[in-house]
């Protein structure tokens, strides 16, 4: 392209980064190294996502530290590696599984007692912290490096400082705790002012906490020294968190879920994670000739902007915890539900107003009676209640919210795909003490309205909107091969982009530099965003990139179009595609932030 340096088919303004041993994509360019490094060392896929996970918590704690959640997604092609001359694990074939690191609610969290409202910030915002068990569970299944030396790029970050990016800068000057709180302060704002960009950020505290995960494993965080001094912490600073909320958190092997799309099959995270949005959406999005619309044409975006909507009022009605929740995946992923819900899609028109479906016609079976549930017809259901002719009917229609996303492939094909969050830019913006962790904010996920299925339950999950992808040539247990691993952060804005990302790559052939380049739209819907109070705008924000013909032709198609500034779309995607022929990894990091993809 002659507009811009690196372009084949569209925009690109950095190269495909391409190798043949090994690739990482972070949101750091420090957490990324920290990834590479563990690849040289002869560390496989998990070993490098284990550093890079732990690094981020260092180089990028606006998205993701050890006191937040995330879920790792595995692809290990050749099943788990052989430990001591044994094979361990799920055996020999291909394997492909998702590891729930989101924790729960404090069982002292209820409804009442945030009767005034869920802060957004302090020991009051804080759910239990889940990612450090899925992590050490992940490594203690597939890795074969130490977890010492796994941990080792990250605490020699802590130690020897990290300098703030600008990006980094941005997020962290206006935050109301992060810079106050004495204990946080003294790490973002050691000379009583944020630290200004290019000064350098020191956390020898984190240092001591990763090597004691390291030398002693997940009982030290959820049952030892590391957990009593978080309650403690909490217990003097207003907090409600207690070492039982730590010793019954367990992270959970789940199943991936899966849809294909154009030949492909594109593997998601369960719920509680929203991945069955990004599902639901290519379900519809497939029943239309998208790659002769044109890439980012009125046509074209109007489509997979009414796929969103329907798919979010989906969610809306749904998606819980669902180990209390029945939620009817199979319904949401049904291709005949996918049918009839794109037939309410016109071509020329938005639809003045989206609501729910009915997956449980397209299920085979009926809804749990012993966990809550919702249909249509009886409405919120919770265990023990008797329908009458409707029962309480959903609402169907934020805050500002930061996450990190990586991913990794190694030299003998295995890959993870990991997203991690403290929530809000920041977290609660509170330091655990002597601990170092930076705590999330995740209890504003939480609904406090009582006819809602996510209602601020004790001990119980809420919603996520973290979802990583996989994409392969066929289903991966039967050999299909590894084509896309890609995410981005972005709260409600990830199943959009990540949507966006590989229409870009399977419907126009785009490289991934070009299909993250290109201009990025994301819809916003009344009352489905994530974030307490949960009331959100009715907006299509569209990077004016697009052009001003474009943009108006949306608005004559009834679109409540919002410009904005050519760079100025949500996220940060990263993404790794891997030759179909001579398996060269080709990979690229999001110009929006601080992302950096490296290669072997």
């Amino acid at each position: 392209m002659d507009h811009s340096p690196h372009g084949v088919k569209s925009e690109a303004y950095t190269p495909v980064r391409m190798g043949a041993m090994g690739a990482v994509v972070a949101n750091h360019p420090l957490a990324a190294m920290a990834g590479m490094k563990i690849l040289h060392k002869g560390g496989n896929a998990v070993d490098a996502a284990v550093a890079v996970a732990f690094a981020l918590g260092v180089a990028e704690p606006a998205g993701s530290t050890i006191g937040g959640d995330g879920f790792v997604m595995v692809y290990m092609k050749h099943g788990a590696p052989p430990k001591n001359g044994r094979r361990s694990g799920a055996g020999k074939g291909p394997v492909i599984e998702v590891a729930n690191g989101t924790g729960a609610a404090p069982l002292a969290a209820t409804p009442e007692r945030y009767k005034d409202g869920i802060p957004s910030y302090g020991m009051m915002s804080v759910s239990v912290p889940g990612i450090v068990d899925a992590l050490l569970a992940v490594h203690a299944r597939y890795g074969t490096l130490s977890l010492l030396e796994c941990l080792g790029p990250a605490i020699e970050l802590s130690e020897e400082g990290v300098p703030v990016s600008y990006y980094s800068h941005q997020l962290a000057a206006p935050h109301p705790f992060l810079n106050t709180f004495p204990d946080s302060a003294k790490i973002f704002a050691p000379k009583g002012q944020p630290l200004l960009p290019g000064e350098v950020r020191r956390n020898p505290s984190l240092a001591h906490t990763y090597r004691v995960i390291a030398e002693q494993g997940r009982d030290a965080f959820y049952e030892g020294e590391i957990a009593r001094d978080i309650v403690q912490f909490s217990q003097k600073n207003g907090g409600i968190l207690t070492l039982e909320d730590f010793k019954r958190h367990k992270m959970q092997w789940q199943a991936p879920i899966s849809t294909t799309y154009r030949g492909r099959t594109v593997y998601e995270a369960p719920p509680n994670s929203s991945g069955h949005v990004l599902l639901q959406m290519l379900g519809m999005v497939e029943r239309f000739d998208i790659a002769t619309l044109g890439h980012n044409t009125p046509e074209s975006l109007h489509l997979l902007v009414e796929a969103k909507r329907l798919a979010f009022a989906d969610r809306e009605a749904y998606l819980a915890d669902p180990d209390h929740v029945d939620v009817p995946v199979e319904g949401l992923l049904s291709k005949e539900y996918a049918a009839q819900r794109a037939k309410l899609i016109k071509k020329d028109r938005a639809a003045a107003a989206v609501a729910e479906g009915d997956p449980w016609q397209y299920m085979r079976r009926g809804p749990d009676k012993s966990k809550t549930y919702y249909t249509p017809q009886t409405g919120l259901m919770r265990p023990g209640e008797k329908a009458g002719p409707y029962k309480r009917k959903q609402k169907v229609g934020s805050k500002e919210s930061d996450t990190t996303h990586f991913c990794v492939v190694d030299r003998w094909g295995n890959a993870v795909g990991e997203l991690q969050s403290i929530q809000m830019a920041y977290g609660s913006g509170i330091v655990a003490g002597r601990t170092g962790i930076l705590l999330n904010n995740r209890m504003t996920y939480w609904h406090l309205d009582p006819d809602h299925i996510d209602r601020l339950t004790p001990g119980q999950r809420v919603r996520h909107t973290m979802n990583p992808v996989m994409a392969f040539s066929g289903p991966a247990e039967e050999g299909g091969a590894l084509e896309l691993v890609c995410g981005t952060p972005g709260a409600d804005t990830q199943v959009q982009s990540n949507l966006q990302v590989i229409s870009a790559v399977f419907d126009h052939g785009f490289n991934v530099s070009e299909a993250l380049h290109a201009a990025r739209w994301t819809h916003y819907q009344g009352r489905t965003g994530s974030g307490f109070p949960h009331a959100e705008r009715n907006a299509l924000e569209v990077e004016n990139r697009v052009g001003a013909a474009a943009l108006k032709d949306l608005q004559h198609k009834g679109h409540p179009v919002q410009a904005i500034a050519p760079w100025a779309g949500p996220g940060s995607e990263g993404a790794i595609q891997v030759h179909p022929e001579s398996g060269a990894l080709m990979a690229a990091g999001d110009p929006r932030r601080d992302g950096q993809a490296l290669v072997w």
